[in-house]
């Protein structure tokens, strides 16, 4: 019999044995989903993260109090450095020198009611202080208007500049009319002199949805004193990346006046090692969820072989009649080898689908960014069923095979 005769006979015992063929299919299908669904979903987390930490580029860094475990008074805690204070942040930006870009920041609030004439956003809205370096380091365009000068960063100046979804909520999205308008953060009003081009969603936080004002304007309003500043740099030369590391460490360690028999109470971090330690702790999620899959997978195969021995009893006669006619021992084991491989594909489409769809929806709604189609775990769902549909399938069709021809006429 030619392959598709015998696919042919196989979809003809789905239909004909249907609701018992439907259940084993859904039980695979469901396997596939955990399989190409999870990992699906953890690729779109790691490509979200590669994004929102690739807004710095890839000859960025950024300094942040040290973080390290310890155990103080016969307890295990979390000890962190001091915080980076805006006097030691400025005093880097000023004294750096190497052919870099030195941008200073602070998180003032995420819980802010942005107003604007009889307009007003939701409690959710960030607002940030920042210099005019911030922009260009993590990746923001300027829409409208114009960035702030650098005179301007280090003044207590009541300006702003709106993110894309600030505009679309307080100005319709009209970025040209939002322009030297006045809006509200706290009771205090900002003049607006400049709106950013979208930017979309990362990590589920909409980049869109920010305020940023002055630095010196966020230290005078919201910090205290135990404020952390933030501080990136982009060194404008791939090549010089390790050797402006080194002298930033150099620098900043003169400014915390650590002495030479001191660590750094601060650490360097780049989007490459960030990324790293990711995939090197999610490495044990990934196997322990292809382990679930597999189980599932174990359990509808002995539910196919189980469903196929059935189908071997029941079509007895059957399997006599063929052989009767010429069909050999080699005939009846490929088609009911067939039979279990074409259940086992079709729960594999079923369970793709649902996979990718399963991914596509958290990346679209849970992690944002962009989502990626799974090539590779579309192609291994498949061929994890290929295999599923062999090793269910070999023992019932050897029994088939096996049958005696005479016996089975007489099969009632």
């Amino acid at each position: 019999m030619k392959l598709l005769e015998n696919i042919s006979a196989a979809l003809k015992a789905v239909r004909s044995n249907l609701l018992r063929s439907v259940l084993t299919l859904m039980i695979i299908a469901f396997g596939i989903t955990a399989l190409v669904g999870i990992l699906t979903s953890f690729d779109s987390l790691l490509f979200s993260l590669n994004d929102n930490f690739s807004r710095l580029g890839a000859n960025a860094f950024s300094i942040k109090p040290a973080r390290e475990d310890g155990v103080k008074g016969g307890h295990r805690r979390s000890l962190k450095g001091d915080p980076i204070s805006f006097e030691q942040a400025l005093a880097f930006k000023e004294k750096y020198d190497f052919d870099a870009k030195v941008s200073l920041s602070y998180f003032c609030t995420a819980i802010a009611t942005i107003k604007a004439n009889e307009e007003e956003t939701n409690p959710n809205i960030r607002v940030i202080g920042v210099d005019e370096n911030e922009f260009e380091l993590n990746g923001f365009k300027i829409k409208q208007g114009r960035n702030f000068k650098p005179l301007e960063a280090l003044q207590n100046k009541y300006i702003a500049i709106l993110g894309h979804g600030i505009v679309k909520k307080l100005f319709k999205g009209k970025h040209e009319k939002s322009i030297n308008q006045y809006i509200s953060i706290s009771g205090r009003r900002y003049k607006v002199i400049g709106t950013l081009e979208e930017k979309g969603a990362s990590m589920g936080r909409n980049e869109d949805d920010g305020v940023y004002i002055p630095v010196m304007t966020a230290k005078n309003v919201y910090s205290t004193a135990r404020s952390n500043f933030g501080i990136d740099v982009g060194v404008r030369n791939a090549e010089d990346f390790d050797e402006g590391e080194g002298v930033a460490i150099g620098l900043f360690r003169n400014i915390r006046r650590l002495r030479l028999t001191e660590e750094n109470d601060f650490e360097i971090s780049k989007s490459g090692n960030l990324m790293s330690i990711l995939k090197d702790n999610t490495a044990s999620i990934r196997a322990a969820t292809i382990g679930i899959g597999l189980i599932t997978m174990l359990g509808a195969s002995i539910g196919l072989m189980n469903i196929m021995l059935v189908s071997v009893t029941e079509r007895t006669r059957e399997i006599g009649i063929l052989k009767a006619v010429g069909a050999t021992s080699r005939n009846i084991m490929i088609q009911f080898l067939t039979e279990a491989v074409v259940i086992c594909q079709l729960g594999g489409i079923i369970g793709v689908l649902m996979g990718v769809s399963i991914g596509f929806a958290l990346t679209k709604f849970v992690f944002g960014g962009t989502f990626n189609i799974p090539w590779l775990w579309m192609f291994s769902g498949f061929a994890v069923c290929l295999v599923v549909g062999l090793i269910s399938g070999l023992y019932p069709a050897l029994k088939a095979a096996r049958l005696d021809p005479i016996e089975s006429l007489r099969y009632e």
